[in-house]
């Protein structure tokens, strides 16, 4: 009867309803930076698409650190999306921009697959 109730969980797991105990704590700066970061990626991908595709994403902080998904629907096919957890001590000296471009491309270009593989009869060029 155990496995049934919501609230029981595996031990250490924060019950629900209770804030995180183990959750990182960022400084303002901190959390700027972040912000900062992700909206440049979130840019950036929307630069290389057509306005046709949406382009989101979403910040949490948790006991694993700091932690943005970016997400990218396509016009047809499925949505793709890339995770981003840089360490907090990235956050003080701040992000690197290869990393967040690194990102930004790839996403895009796995976009732009889904798209080409739900249109199909699309003879790619290299492999």
């Amino acid at each position: 009867m155990n496995g049934n109730n919501p609230y029981a969980g595996a031990p250490g797991v924060t019950p629900a309803g209770e804030p995180d105990r183990d959750a990182v704590e960022l400084s303002a700066t901190q959390e700027r930076e972040l912000r900062t970061a992700v909206a440049g990626i979130v840019s950036r991908t929307e630069s290389y698409l057509p306005d046709s595709y949406v382009v989101g994403s979403e910040l949490s902080v948790g006991s694993n650190g700091p932690q943005a998904t970016v997400a990218v629907n396509p016009p047809a096919g499925h949505p793709v999306s890339a995770g981003f957890a840089p360490d907090v001590e990235d956050l003080e000296t701040g992000l690197a921009d290869t990393d967040t471009e690194e990102v930004a491309k790839g996403l895009a270009a796995s976009a732009a697959l889904q798209v080409m593989d739900a249109v199909g009869e699309i003879t790619p060029t290299a492999k």
